[in-house]
């Protein structure tokens, strides 16, 4: 089979009927992303390659210093192109890597390159076809949005940021729908007094709240979450390294927290319980609100010293961590479930041994109202490759109910990430066709393609509070 052609990881008739008559043809509702709204506001147009493709994607980064790259072109000051020549000459050593899949299937749209392997050798014909397209109005990131027939978007901010991009957006009539999503976890950074204090000072200066005490930080944060409801905001995003749920009082958080606003350090103890005393007030403002809260769990991050203090957070050094998750889990969950106060909630675990532990951790708290309310998300981060999403899949299928998945995101900073729809379909409909043709399930495309067509985009649509044009 040619590599990369129509039915790439399609393996059988029924996969290739699922994907090109079902899932192909379904629109992208791309619920969590870290985009850049600020480039969706000004419809950027980049410069080449290299400065939408390498720029901020540290899965590349990471796969290249692992190839013997040097930083220079890395994160570095060399010339755009020669970080593409790495790239290109990193790429022949990715086989069996994701990273192999998404470049070519990247290439092949939105810029129609899909009969040339990138390589040293076919490098510089691919940098320069696909920058002189990327200069075009017609490659403009709205319009790469358009051409990959996304109908939702998905950001990701701190509460103390103004939207006022996410405002101009709005205003200027953009066809795509672009929301927000609410990361308040500087809220919790009581081991880091200097972070929690600057990020406290710059919540008191936005909401004009003079803090003195927990009841008033409190309230300057749902000041901000009124802020952001009022300007299209659905959903919360929670990046912990698990579940706080320790036992504490009022008096001792009141007392953590004017510690900490005199700049003292707390100790490991008193840490887990103002984290879990501020994670349970904002469940609490969550389901208020009637959001969805998305849980991403387990990462260990900035694990090289040297070099976050020379390129900080964000580029390439972290990893999975090996953390405890039920006990926690259950009873944050059941505290807030016993007061009617547990919304819908997404839970992502970057280790992948924690996909059995999710999904019946998810059962305990459906409602039987809402279908899906509770949800083992989507393989996340080192998961979202073909392994990491088998083994989801088939975790969330043995134990919960496969066709009340809201699907895939990109969970990426690249306008052109929206290939990872596209390879999640595909492995959804190989896995699927293959089990039939086993006769494991009946030969039904009706059924069948509804259920690949509800989980590629009808079930999210369906799940979140945020409606498409």
């Amino acid at each position: 089979m040619t590599y990369m052609n129509e039915d790439f990881l399609l393996q059988n008739k029924m996969a290739r009927y699922l994907y090109h008559e079902h899932a192909e043809k379904m629109p992208i509702y791309d619920y969590h992303c870290h985009l850049p709204a600020a480039l969706i506001a000004e419809d950027k147009r980049f410069d080449n390659l290299t400065q939408i493709w390498l720029a901020g994607d540290h899965y590349k980064w990471r796969a290249m210093r692992t190839n013997g790259i040097p930083e220079k072109f890395i994160t570095g000051d060399a010339p755009d192109y020669e970080k593409f020549q790495k790239w290109a000459q990193t790429v022949p050593a990715c086989i069996r890597n994701p990273l192999y899949h998404w470049t070519h299937l990247e290439l092949k749209k939105p810029f129609g390159i899909d009969d040339r392997i990138l390589s040293p050798d076919t490098a510089e014909e691919i940098y320069e076809a696909c920058s002189e397209m990327l200069k075009t109005p017609d490659f403009s990131v709205r319009n790469l949005m358009r051409k990959w027939n996304v109908k939702l978007v998905c950001t990701t901010e701190d509460p103390t940021d103004t939207l006022d991009h996410h405002i101009a957006i709005r205003r200027s009539g953009f066809e795509i729908a672009i929301h927000t999503a609410w990361r308040p976890d500087k809220a919790m950074a009581a081991d880091n007094p200097k972070v929690f204090n600057t990020w406290t000072d710059k919540l008191a200066a936005l909401t004009n709240t003079d803090i003195r005490g927990l009841d008033s930080f409190l309230a300057a944060i749902r000041k901000r979450q009124d802020y952001f409801h009022a300007n299209g905001c659905r959903l919360s995003d929670h990046g912990l390294e698990k579940i706080y749920a320790a036992d504490y009082t009022d008096v001792e958080i009141k007392d953590v927290f004017t510690a900490l606003r005199a700049g003292k350090p707390a100790t490991p103890q008193q840490v887990e319980k103002f984290k879990s005393a501020i994670l349970y007030e904002l469940c609490l403002m969550n389901a208020e609100k009637g959001w969805v809260q998305q849980f991403h769990l387990g990462v260990l991050r900035s694990n090289n010293s040297r070099m976050f203090a020379k390129i900080g957070p964000d580029t390439g050094f972290d990893s999975i961590g090996d953390f405890d998750l039920a006990a926690s889990m259950i009873k944050l969950f059941d505290r807030l479930d016993s007061q009617n106060k547990l919304c819908k909630t997404i839970l992502y675990s970057i280790n992948p041994k924690d996909n059995e532990v999710l999904a019946t951790m998810l059962g305990n708290f459906q409602d039987g109202v809402t279908p899906g309310k509770m949800q083992l998300g989507s393989g996340w981060w080192f998961l979202d490759q073909m392994d990491g999403m088998i083994k989801q899949i088939n975790a969330l299928s043995n134990m919960g109910l496969l066709s009340r998945f809201i699907g895939m995101l990109t969970d990426s900073r690249s306008f052109l990430s929206y290939a990872r729809h596209e390879y999640f379909r595909r492995i959804l409909c190989n896995m699927l066709g293959e089990e039939v043709e086993k006769g494991f399930w009946p030969d039904d495309k009706e059924l069948l393609g509804k259920m690949v067509e509800d989980i590629a985009f009808t079930n999210a649509r369906n799940y979140f509070d945020m409606r498409c044009q």
